[in-house]
């Protein structure tokens, strides 16, 4: 009974129907999709997604038990955490404030510095890290197959496999697929429905897309172009120049995010250094805070306070205030 009334609360997220109503001129490019794609190798399955919840939520998946995606990752925080830098399993701080997961299944690539191409592979490095979940895959395996209900599931939907790596990866990512922003007022208007924002919002959107160019990198139904972009930040962190080719190009390059309920997810940036979206476009408005250190990739423009105003109420619309997430009821051990 518990499993199912699990699997209930996935279906929703899944797919919505466009409205046929006439949408204002210019912005059919803001349309959402159809549908949620799944990759070939894993097509969606409402069990399977079902048990990634089960896993997602569950702190089984960390070396102290002590901590789950979901800890990091929270439905009521945009799918982010609402501090700068959460704490792992072990006690020690995160690197980098933790990116949302909503609407994953269109990001690509993965992490902050696109590290991982594939959710399946993106959930390998938070589970393994040591400032983080800091779990071993052989241990993880072995507490959940001392759970007699997910071994049973696990049996059931893997045949053959069971619990193991590559079955864990594999729930938890057509899971984090599903993970969708509901209909916002934004897509209510994108669809014609010529009330369904404030004036101040349309102005703001005729700045975003317009003067500000703000749509040059959130771009877009999800607003992000998911493409990695130096926006000016004063920071050590050396993003996807970190990674192992050391591109000196790449450096202090982090990953667009999407905008999808946006309001809920301060704190901002890949440090989570700027806690409020006044100072986010006020950053981006002076064109960065590292302008003698290195070329960013933005270029500033002129805004007042009322167009502040204006894009905080356009961004605003962007958010779904209906979805609810139920947390699921974990098999004891």
């Amino acid at each position: 009974m518990r499993w199912k009334a699990a699997a209930a609360a996935v279906v929703p997220l899944l797919f919505w129907t466009v409205q046929s109503l006439a949408q204002p001129a210019g912005l059919d490019a803001f349309l959402r999709p159809a549908a949620v794609p799944f990759p070939a190798s894993a097509p969606y399955n409402r069990e399977i997604a079902t048990l990634g919840k089960m896993l997602f939520f569950d702190p089984r998946l960390s070396g102290g038990q002590n901590i789950s995606c979901s800890s990091c990752h929270n439905p009521s925080f945009g799918w982010e955490s609402p501090v700068p830098k959460t704490i792992g399993a072990a006690n020690t701080p995160v690197r980098r404030h933790a990116p949302t997961i909503l609407n994953a299944a269109w990001i690509t690539p993965l992490f902050w510095d696109g590290r991982a191409d594939s959710l399946e592979e993106q959930a390998i490095g938070p589970i393994t890290a040591p400032d983080e979940m800091n779990a071993r895959f052989d241990d993880i395996a072995i507490r959940l197959s001392a759970v007699k209900e997910y071994k049973i599931w696990f049996e059931r939907l893997f045949p053959g496999r069971g619990i193991r790596k590559e079955t864990i990866l594999t729930a938890l990512a057509t899971y984090e697929r599903t993970i969708v922003s509901g209909v916002a007022r934004f897509d209510r208007w994108v669809n014609g429905d010529g009330t369904a924002v404030p004036e101040a919002a349309k102005r703001g959107f005729a700045l975003f897309t317009g003067r500000a160019n703000c749509v040059s990198c959130h771009s877009g139904w999800m607003f992000t172009d998911n493409q990695l972009h130096d926006i000016g930040l004063l920071t050590s962190d050396p993003g996807a120049g970190g990674l192992a080719a050391q591109d000196p190009a790449m450096l202090y390059r982090f990953k667009t995010p999407g905008l999808r309920n946006i309001a809920l997810r301060a704190p901002y940036m890949h440090d989570g250094s700027l806690l409020s979206l006044p100072e986010v476009i006020r950053h981006y408005a002076r064109g960065g805070s590292a302008k003698g250190a290195r070329q960013a990739d933005i270029e500033g423009f002129t805004v007042s306070e009322q167009e502040i105003s204006d894009l905080i109420a356009f961004l605003e619309t962007l958010t779904d205030n209906e979805t609810n997430v139920p947390t699921p009821i974990l098999p004891a051990n």
